[in-house]
């Protein structure tokens, strides 16, 4: 396996000589990732609920699951799912604590049992009006911090009309990467800002193609060995009809789910590789 802790110089040197004799089945060895949003949904009735459903359904033990609710249910729902799900925060901000009204802190989610926090999304971008600037400090502060993160990327639609896609994800990549010490903590999020929630999904040759670029632009960037290993999930009206085509792809290694997470076939997106 080309899988590996990616911050010691040392091993990222051995594993590229190693990596010259893997086989592409290797290197798509890439544990899937299924995440959650919940985004500003739920309640106390709606998790017991929806958990109970989970619990019930035989899920893929391979793969890495993560749920996001809204930062007020984390313990709630931490201590009600079964063991093999792992929490998110949707947001923290840059710093330990303070006088930030309405704001987390990656000290606050730790403590409540989050293991990742999720950045950038389309929603802090677009509606609370984050730069890219904010979301690469955020970044940089949760990893200082101790905590995994799941960084968003992704283009508007008159971006992508206007064949701007590949511009504006390194643009946004620009504002965090280059901050990264250990990628093995990172699982980068495409999603194309016309896709989230309106039920329109890219095609998997569209997602698979931004995927790929973005890989490639990694291995140009920060190293080969970090773009052949972390992990590169999309989102964008993710559901059990169309999880399996797109979860194909070679360099789609999971989903990050909005509302089809808050349903109790959620579980057939996270077996979308079972045989």
């Amino acid at each position: 396996s080309c899988t590996v802790a990616l911050s010691d110089p040392l091993a990222v040197l051995k594993l590229t000589m190693a990596c010259n004799s893997c086989d592409a089945t290797d290197v798509k060895g890439r544990r899937f990732f299924v995440g959650g949003n919940w985004k500003l949904n739920g309640s106390k009735d709606s998790i017991k609920a929806l958990v109970t459903a989970w619990a019930a359904e035989d899920v893929d033990k391979a793969v890495e699951i993560v749920i996001a609710p809204p930062a007020v249910y984390l313990d709630f729902l931490r201590q009600a799912l079964p063991s093999n799900y792992s929490t998110a925060v949707q947001n923290v901000y840059k710093v330990a604590n303070g006088a930030f009204t309405g704001e987390n802190s990656v000290a606050m989610a730790k403590d409540v049992g989050a293991e990742w926090v999720i950045l950038g999304h389309s929603e802090r971008r677009h509606v609370f009006g984050e730069s890219n600037e904010l979301i690469g400090e955020k970044v940089e502060h949760v990893l200082e911090s101790g905590l995994k993160v799941i960084p968003c990327i992704g283009e508007k639609l008159e971006q992508r009309e206007a064949n701007e896609t590949q511009a504006v994800v390194e643009q946004q990549l620009d504002a965090f990467m280059y901050r990264i010490k250990d990628w093995s903590n990172v699982v980068l999020a495409y999603e194309p800002v016309w896709a989230i929630g309106t039920g329109k999904t890219a095609s998997p040759e569209q997602a698979q193609e931004v995927h790929a670029n973005i890989r490639s632009y990694i291995a140009a960037k920060i190293n080969p060995v970090v773009a052949a290993n972390v992990r590169i999930i999309y989102g964008g009206s993710v559901k059990p009809a169309n999880c399996v085509e797109l979860g194909s792809q070679p360099d789609i290694d999971g989903f990050l789910v909005g509302g089809a997470s808050l349903k109790p076939d959620f579980t057939a997106v996270i077996n979308a590789q079972r045989k």
